[in-house]
C-alpha cells in the first residue's frame, strides 16, 4: 500500500476532464485514445486539446485494440473501426440491432464480436462467418496465432476456427458461468473469469483443468506480464499474480500476493517489456509494481472513483488512466 514514503511519479500527470465515465484506455499511433461510457472515443494527441469522435449512435459496451485501431461494440448493434486519424468505419451492423456486447481482434487484423448468442469473425479476406453458442456469449479472445477463437459461455469455452468450415469445434467444460476469456502468450493454456470470485483454466495440450480462488469480488481483468508467465488480475484487495512458468502452470502454487490495500483492485495493465504492472483500484488509487519483488511506485492519488481503464504505450513510457466518474489522465514516465 502507498504510504508517504512511497516513490511518486503522480505530479507528472496530464489531467483529462473525459466528460463520461471511462470504459476503456488505449494508446495507438498517434497518442491516448479514452474510450467513454457514452457514444464517443475521446483522442489525446500530443499536447493538442483532446479531441471526442462520436463512433456509436448509443452508448459503447466493449473495445478491443492491436494499437493500429480501435474496435468497439455499441448498444445500437454496430462494430466500428477507429484508426489514429480519427475516421471510423463500420465494420458490421446487426441484423436485430441487438447490443454487441464483445470485441476481439487478431494479429492478423480479423474481427470478432458478439450479439447474444451469436459469435461473429470478420477476416480481411471475407466473412463474417457466425457461430451460435451454447448460451450468451461471455467473452471472446483470439488465440496467440489468430486463427481459433474461444468463445466463453455458460459451462465451458468454445474453441472455433471460423475459416476452417468442415472443422467441429470443441468444447472446453466446467460448470458456471463464464463471462472473460484469455489465452496465453504461448497459446499452451486458457483462462476465464467465473461469475463466482474465481478463475478457471485447461491446458489446451491434454485439457488438464486450474482452478484459481480466493479472491474477494468477481476478476474484472486479467493481463499478462511481459515475459508471458506471470498472469496478473483484479478481484482482491491486492495485486495477484498466477505463475504460469513450468509445464504445469499455477497448479499447485499460491500466486504472489502484492501490495496490499484498503480498497479492491478494479483493473490492470503490465508493462509490454518490464517486469511491471499497473494496478488500479476502486478508491482511484493508482500504483506501478514491480513484479519480483513488490517495489511500487505512486502514479495516482487517492481519489473517491474506481479506477476503470489502464493502459501502458507501446515503449512503456506513459501510463493511461480513467475512472468511473471521468476523470483521466496520463502519467509521463520518460
Amino acid at each position: 500500500m502507498a504510504t508517504t514514503d512511497t516513490p511518486s511519479v503522480a505530479d507528472r500527470t496530464r489531467h483529462i476532464a473525459a466528460g463520461a465515465p471511462v470504459v476503456g484506455a488505449y494508446f495507438l499511433k498517434s497518442g491516448a485514445v479514452f474510450v467513454l461510457g457514452d457514444e464517443a472515443l475521446l483522442f489525446v494527441t500530443g499536447n493538442a486539446e483532446p479531441r471526442r469522435v462520436v463512433v456509436h449512435d448509443g452508448a459503447i459496451l466493449t473495445a478491443a485494440s492491436d494499437r493500429e485501431r480501435i474496435v468497439t461494440g455499441g448498444d445500437d448493434g454496430k462494430v466500428v473501426a477507429a484508426k489514429p486519424d480519427m475516421t471510423t468505419t463500420t465494420i458490421a451492423v446487426d441484423p436485430k440491432h441487438r447490443w454487441i456486447d464483445h470485441v476481439a481482434i487478431a494479429p492478423d487484423g480479423a474481427v470478432a464480436w458478439s450479439a447474444g448468442r451469436d459469435a461473429y469473425v470478420q477476416s480481411r479476406s471475407g466473412g463474417p462467418h457466425k457461430l451460435e453458442a451454447p448460451s450468451t456469449v461471455g467473452g471472446l479472445a483470439f488465440a496467440p496465432k489468430g486463427r481459433r477463437l474461444a468463445i466463453a459461455h455458460y459451462n465451458g469455452v468454445t474453441l472455433w476456427f471460423p475459416n476452417a468450415p468442415d472443422a467441429a469445434p470443441e468444447r472446453l467444460e466446467w460448470k458456471g458461468s463464464h463471462v472473460g476469456v484469455i489465452f496465453s502468450p504461448d497459446g499452451r493454456y486458457l483462462v476465464t473469469a467465473m461469475q463466482e470470485p474465481a478463475l478457471h483454466g485447461w491446458r489446451l495440450t491434454d485439457g488438464k483443468h486450474m482452478r484459481m480462488s480466493g479472491y474477494a469480488t468477481k476478476v474484472q481483468a486479467m493481463a499478462w506480464t511481459a515475459d508471458g508467465k506471470g498472469l496478473a488480475t483484479s478481484g482482491a484487495p491486492q495485486l495477484v499474480v498466477w505463475s504460469f512458468h513450468g509445464k504445469d502452470g499455477p497448479m499447485g502454487k499460491e500466486p504472489r500476493v502484492l501490495v496490499p490495500a484498503e480498497h479492491q483492485v478494479s483493473t490492470v495493465a503490465c508493462h509490454p517489456q518490464k517486469d511491471v504492472i499497473a494496478a488500479g483500484y476502486e478508491d482511484g488509487l493508482v500504483l506501478l509494481v514491480r513484479a519480483t519483488d513488490g517495489a511500487e511506485v505512486l502514479a495516482r492519488r487517492p481519489a473517491g472513483s474506481p479506477v476503470s481503464a489502464l493502459a501502458w504505450n507501446a515503449k512503456g513510457t506513459a501510463v493511461a488512466f480513467g475512472t468511473e466518474e471521468g476523470d483521466a489522465g496520463i502519467v509521463d514516465l520518460a
